[in-house]
């Protein structure tokens, strides 16, 4: 099935309960144990490297620890097609995922005062492979319980949940971290985790719809349909388009911290203006985003949302063009982190409504797979090349390859408008 079908699609009729707050709130804070340890490694962990001396292309490719959200496509057929009816279809992998990642938190803890830096790393590393699975099916929840009207709402609550996360582990703790070191962090972060697993178990999964067994019997058939997302002249637009939306941003924001540093701003400080009051700005706009895919055309939203995150980012190569004062880079970060979370839940949103949900896990984790392997290059071509031509020359190639997504969303709207009414 492609993405954007050629022919319009008769959708069966879904087979939903009513959508109540204690789903959302559930949504919710599932996706924001997801985002504590991606919060570390995407604010504090640059910071930290940067102050014990490792190179910014080191830092740079420690966007690989990320590895695991990139390969979920292999484990989301697995994901809807075995599970226990009784125990539910979802909660059968939300439960097991997120004890894992509450085990490899407590381990951090444990031995991140004693350890060296690989350690370190491979426990991210095993944070976020606990994390991205369950990802999965969590995302596969959400389509199980939202219905097309109500997109809008559940990724905010997914975005906002996710950097919720973000803004605890990489602002607020970091931030803390002068009173209650590394450990208090990772033992803050434990009994973060803790609250959202509690929850789920409490939870009442909604019966698994027996079309959905009938469609999808067979683990060949989830993969089949799974993969037919790449079909398709439709297809093939929006998986580019959907692959190259942030990786400029990205190029710019994995810089962005090692600058700082070397700008001489304290890690505290970076913590609170980046981790935290970036990251807040980051749900505003998230919010917005959300009522904005609700209210209007989604492709046209997506569209303001890319020129309008084009400009925060211009502003932060005009920072690295001389020494910026601590309101330029509250002023910046505020900015570049709201336009940022209104484009990604716009993306988010408009993602979720392409799949067939009979297999929304699957379908759903290829996009965002595509997602994350599309920006991730960014990341790893950042450090590179500010070591060699400095952080201006980044900061001006990442607001460039920002604008390039326009003119495939521009090819985007036409071709659905030509499949809409036929000129």
């Amino acid at each position: 099935m492609p993405t954007i079908p050629d022919t319009p699609e008769k959708k069966p009729p879904q087979e939903k309960r009513p959508l109540s707050w204690p789903h959302i709130s559930l949504l919710f804070f599932l996706y924001f144990s997801q985002g504590l340890p991606f919060g570390f490694q995407a604010t504090a962990l640059p910071i930290y490297l940067r102050k014990e001396g490792v190179s910014l292309t080191a830092i740079g490719f420690t966007g690989l620890l990320a590895l695991p959200w990139m390969i979920k496509p292999l484990f989301a057929p697995f994901v809807d097609r075995y599970y226990s009816k009784r125990f539910g279809r979802r909660r059968s992998w939300i439960v097991p995922m997120q004890s894992g990642l509450l085990l490899s938190a407590l381990f951090a803890s444990m031995i991140i005062d004693h350890t060296p830096i690989t350690v370190l790393l491979i426990s991210i590393f095993t944070m976020n492979f606990f994390s991205a699975i369950q990802d999965i099916a969590v995302d596969g929840l959400a389509v199980d319980l939202l219905s097309e009207k109500e997109l809008g709402l559940g990724n905010a609550a997914q975005v906002i949940g996710y950097k919720a996360g973000m803004v605890v582990s990489g602002g607020l703790l970091v931030f803390l971290t002068s009173r209650i070191g590394w450990q208090g962090m990772f033992t803050t972060m434990t009994l973060l985790i803790l609250c959202p697993l509690l929850s789920v178990l409490l939870f009442r999964e909604p019966s698994t719809p027996e079309r959905f067994h009938r469609e999808t019997p067979h683990f060949r058939e989830i993969l089949s349909q799974g993969l037919s997302i790449f079909k398709g002249a439709h297809a093939c637009w929006l998986l580019l388009f959907i692959a190259t939306y942030k990786t400029g941003e990205l190029m710019i924001d994995v810089m962005f911290k090692p600058f700082l540093v070397d700008a001489g701003f304290t890690p505290s400080a970076i913590g609170l203006w980046v981790g935290t009051y970036g990251m807040a700005a980051s749900i505003a706009g998230s919010f917005t985003g959300g009522v904005l895919s609700k209210r209007y055309a989604i492709l046209s939203m997506l569209g303001l949302s890319l020129g309008v995150r084009a400009i925060p980012l211009g502003f932060e190569y005009m920072l690295s063009l001389s020494t910026p004062s601590a309101a330029q880079v509250i002023g910046v970060t505020l900015l570049e982190h709201f336009a940022g979370g209104m484009l990604t839940t716009l993306m988010f949103a408009f993602m979720m409504a392409q799949v067939n949900r009979s297999i929304g896990a699957t379908h759903y984790t290829i996009l965002a797979a595509v997602e994350v392997m599309g920006k991730s290059p960014g990341a790893w071509m950042a450090g590179p090349l500010a070591e060699l031509f400095g952080y201006s020359a980044v900061f001006l190639t990442g607001v460039g390859l920002s604008l390039l997504p326009l003119p495939i969303l521009f090819k985007l709207r036409r071709k659905e408008r030509k499949r809409m009414t036929g000129f």
